[in-house]
């Protein structure tokens, strides 16, 4: 294929890498490249290669992708025509560290390391610009590992503008300038929107059902409805997550969500619809996707959704750790323990008993999660900015509701008072104290054990935790109780996160919460640290707890406790004598029982059975 001069330079005018050159340095330039053609399968470059040159994408795709040790490829980035790759052939003289394949049949240009020897000045615009991209493209280099391809952003941007002023884009991304900004600014807790993709499903329930709302109304054609809705299906469905990526610590009230949301569907709109990204007359972020919405009724409506569906997918997991539970009741049903008040002695019971306290004690904090949760069925659409509906149609909020609980199958329902609802942050208070009761009780639950299991040999020792790591760096043999111990921990950080909660509701003034974003990364984080702590709890620890039963059976025969259950046998003043005996010399209650001839060895062990202590 040939390409004639004043073509060369226009696409070469387009490229990122060689914006500020003026006629002449473009000319120079299109005069130094070589154009390669490559079927699809064909190698641009292989990982260790030698760095020749860069590589602009005139027409086709590349994919750029990077073995593993074991030879599986993880593909990075998808590039097309204006793209270009190898810049660091300019910087370095190490090899690729990724190798780059067409994709389909692909046209290149390919500028030789050795023109920037002999170009000078142009050179140095050139490495300006590198300069640029490769900070851009290494702004998230060291975010989680999921999200290590963004550093291999393509040089291409769009320009895009707000009431601040002009930005560029990387075009990758279909979000725009606003969350551009926004991740600019909010740089905080490293925990991004897409961390909890329930949230981002809950904001395209939102987008969609208000899209479809105005469509009945008749405030959006059929061509914008279609590529929205469509849109937030495919968001719902999982794709485009990542372009979600607002730090979920945020000022503005959640305003950087609710534009972080409106430009991603926006973009992806356009695509469908045939147009490129930025190009919003055809569909805009606010004019379109967030017609006759606010952030402050569209974003608690999501948070709502979202924590509900949040709320089912714990209670599913707690459902699993009480059924874990109530197993171990039923296999340590007939070894008998002493009981404890005070972490004194106390009475004979059985292992079984203490298990299965654990899972009724649980049971109980899943109707108190499931009744706080459904008060976020209660939405506010249609308030938009403090509850009064202006720039809404009168109508919308109930329409919009109805379309929603289509979409989402909850049983949503309109606040009554939009005013009161738009500022109002009961729910998420309530939520939250049911979220630190299952919290504590999960804490309690892992000091029993930790004690329980205490020892081996100076402690409890009653139980026995699954061995899951060395315990010390210095004392050979040690193993601790690192299960239980993190799950206190978590309930720590929960409990912390309610205080958060309350002390942020109280912040609400006038017509508003801004203080809402806290609110919401505060229950999102304790939600998500007690799925995965329950978890961890039920499949790391209380599956495979074992229990001692002569360590249990021989506490309770030398425990002065047994006395208790022995009262109604041998009478109070025989049981008085015998514990202060069984004290003075240090022997058992049981031994000393037999000794006197108060009972048999028959009717005391009949006694002690676990079916006659129950």
């Amino acid at each position: 294929m040939k390409m004639d001069s004043r073509t060369m330079v226009s696409f070469i005018k387009k490229i990122e890498l060689f914006r500020g050159l003026d006629e002449r340095e473009s000319e120079i330039v299109a005069e130094s490249v070589e154009m390669k053609a490559f079927n699809p399968g064909m190698l641009l470059f292989e990982e260790n290669s030698r760095r020749e040159g860069i590589f602009m994408i005139f027409e086709g795709k590349v994919e750029l992708f990077k073995a593993s040790p074991v030879g599986e490829e993880k593909k990075l980035s998808l590039f097309g025509p204006y793209d270009f790759l190898g810049e660091g052939a300019l910087t370095e003289d190490s090899p690729h560290s990724t190798s780059a394949r067409a994709i389909t049949r692909t046209t290149l240009l390919v500028l030789s390391r050795d023109f920037f020897i002999e170009n000078g000045p142009i050179s140095m615009k050139i490495f300006s610009n590198v300069a640029r991209v490769i900070t851009r493209r290494m702004r998230q280099a060291n975010a989680r590992m999921m999200a290590s391809a963004a550093q291999y952003e393509s040089g291409l941007t769009r320009k895009e503008h707000d009431l601040l002023g002009y930005r560029d884009v990387p075009n990758e991304y279909y979000y725009g300038i606003q969350t551009l900004r926004a991740t600019e600014n909010f740089n905080i807790s490293g925990v991004t929107l897409n961390f909890f993709p329930l949230l981002v499903n809950a904001l395209a329930m939102v987008k969609k059902g208000a899209a479809l709302a105005n469509h009945e109304l008749g405030f959006l054609p059929d061509d914008i409805t279609k590529a929205i809705a469509l849109t937030c299906d495919e968001i719902m469905n999982k794709r485009f997550h990542f372009h979600f990526v607002v730090d979920m610590i945020q000022g503005g009230a959640g305003t950087s969500t609710n534009m972080n949301a409106n430009e991603v569907i926006a973009n992806r709109a356009l695509e469908i619809m045939g147009h490129n990204k930025g190009e919003y007359e055809h569909c805009h972020p606010n004019n379109h996707v967030n017609l006759s919405q606010s952030t402050n009724d569209a974003y608690p409506t999501a948070v709502k959704i979202a924590l509900y569906n949040e709320n089912e997918s714990m209670i599913a997991i707690l459902e699993k750790l009480i059924k874990t539970l109530t197993e171990k009741e039923k296999e340590f049903a007939r070894v008998i323990k002493m009981g404890r008040t005070q972490l004194q002695d106390a009475v004979p019971m059985t292992l079984g008993h203490t298990f299965g306290a654990f899972a009724t004690t649980l049971k109980s904090e899943i109707a108190r999660l499931s009744e706080n949760a459904r008060l976020f069925l209660i939405i506010n659409m249609g308030g938009t900015a403090i509850g009064t509906g202006i720039n809404a149609h009168p109508e919308f909020g109930k329409v919009c509701v109805k379309h929603l609980k289509e979409i989402t199958g909850l049983d949503l329902d309109l606040a009554p008072n939009l005013v009161e609802a738009t500022q109002d942050t009961g729910s998420f208070v309530m939520y939250s104290s049911a979220v630190k009761s299952l919290a504590i009780k999960l804490s309690k639950m892992s000091n029993d054990l930790r004690l329980l299991s205490s020892g081996p040999r100076a402690g409890l020792n009653e139980i026995n935790l699954p061995p899951m790591q060395p315990g010390s760096s210095i004392m050979p043999g040690k193993v601790n109780p690192v299960i239980p111990e993190v799950v206190n921990q978590i309930a720590f950080k929960v409990i912390g996160n309610d205080m958060t909660v309350g002390l942020a509701s109280e912040a609400g003034q006038l017509e508003l919460n801004v203080m809402e974003p806290i609110i919401v990364q505060s229950l999102f984080e304790s939600i998500e640290m007690l799925k995965n702590g329950m978890n961890t709890l039920m499949y790391r620890c209380i599956k495979y707890i074992t229990a001692n039963e002569e360590v249990c059976r021989k506490n309770v025969e030398n425990s002065i406790g047994l006395v208790t259950a022995l009262n109604p046998h041998i009478g109070y003043e025989n049981s008085t004598n015998v514990a202060k005996e069984a004290l003075e010399t240090n022997r058992s209650v049981y031994e000393l029982v037999l000794e006197k001839n108060l009972l048999s060895k028959e009717e005391l062990d009949n006694i002690l059975d676990p079916e006659n202590m129950i």
